[in-house]
């Protein structure tokens, strides 16, 4: 029984649903609303993969239409959003630096996270705003100092294609490098379409894809990775609480602006990524506005929207 579970609704008003895939790569829904009322850290930790098959198998939940409604990210407003830097030989070899010898890890706020295909405001000072295809993993257990890799790779519940977006002049200039200021923006790091169990997944051979404008861009698979999910994760619990729903995002391949072989994303680009069984994501681009002061205009001209 393959699964992909998603969020589907306006923002802040999604509901949980689950598609089960069929032997002929059939697609049919199911509303999850009566297990839970989202897909979030508790549904995770209190077995929610095996409940919702137990479900689907008993006939317990509905069938429902998703057509035409808009697609959340596939786990609710996580605790944590950790990040991988420079996990990929290639890529760590563009941006200039020799491969880590251990994971480079950073954070980027929750409320960064967007759905996979809403539109993405590039900041309104930004040059150089750059894409990056990552592999996400999702925390289904509470992991703090764990013993090695094999209880690592039991914490986790499942996998989903992500977007780390990062403005490159605010994250890398001056002697210390602001890692924060560049990877902070809103709506900066697109989760989805779905989150798909780990059981699912082959996370060691994995094709990772983007394009701009239908240009290929980055073209590789997560057995060019440094540190694999389940290293990955046991390093981070040395360091830090991992919570159920929270989300690693484990590095980007090469192909990214910052090689000084692409332009950087401008207003009206179309970005795509696309993560083997994790699903295609799509946001079209356009320049975010500074809020208007009480009392003033904007000339036509200086109008932006999405």
């Amino acid at each position: 029984m393959d699964l992909r579970f998603a969020r589907v609704g306006d923002v802040s008003c999604e509901r949980p649903v689950v598609g089960n895939i069929g032997p002929e790569s059939e697609e049919r829904w199911f509303d999850l609303r009566p297990l839970t009322q989202d897909i979030d850290g508790s549904f995770l930790a209190e077995e929610g993969v095996a409940r919702t098959r137990a479900a689907l198998r008993s006939g317990a939940l509905p069938e429902v239409s998703i057509h035409g409604l808009r697609v959340g990210a596939p786990v609710a407003r996580p605790g944590s959003v950790i990040c991988i830097g420079m996990n990929y030989i290639a890529h760590a070899a563009e941006s200039g630096s020799a491969p880590p010898t251990i994971p480079v890890v950073f954070l980027k706020p929750s409320n960064t996270v967007t759905g996979p295909f809403d539109a993405a405001p590039i900041p309104p000072d930004s040059t150089h705003y750059d894409w990056e295809a990552e592999f996400g993993i999702v925390l289904g257990r509470t992991a703090s100092y764990l013993s090695g890799t094999r209880e690592a790779a039991d914490c986790i519940a499942g996998y989903l294609a992500a977007n780390d977006l990062s403005e490159r002049e605010y994250q890398l200039p001056g002697a210390a490098g602001q890692w924060t200021k560049g990877k902070s923006l809103p709506a900066s790091t697109p989760l989805g379409p779905w989150l798909v169990p780990a059981d699912q997944i082959d996370a060691a051979d994995l094709r990772l894809r983007s394009w701009i404008n239908g240009d290929v861009r980055q073209d590789s698979t997560t057995s060019d990775m440094i540190f694999d999910p389940p290293t990955v994760v046991h390093h981070v619990s040395q360091y830090m609480l991992l919570e159920p729903g929270d989300v690693i995002l484990t590095g980007t391949p090469e192909g990214v602006a910052l090689s000084g072989r692409f332009p950087y994303l401008q207003p009206g680009d179309v970005a795509e990524v696309e993560i083997g069984a994790l699903g295609r994501q799509r946001q079209e681009y356009f320049r975010a506005a500074r809020p208007v002061p009480k009392g003033s205009e904007l000339s036509e001209n200086e109008r932006v929207s999405p």
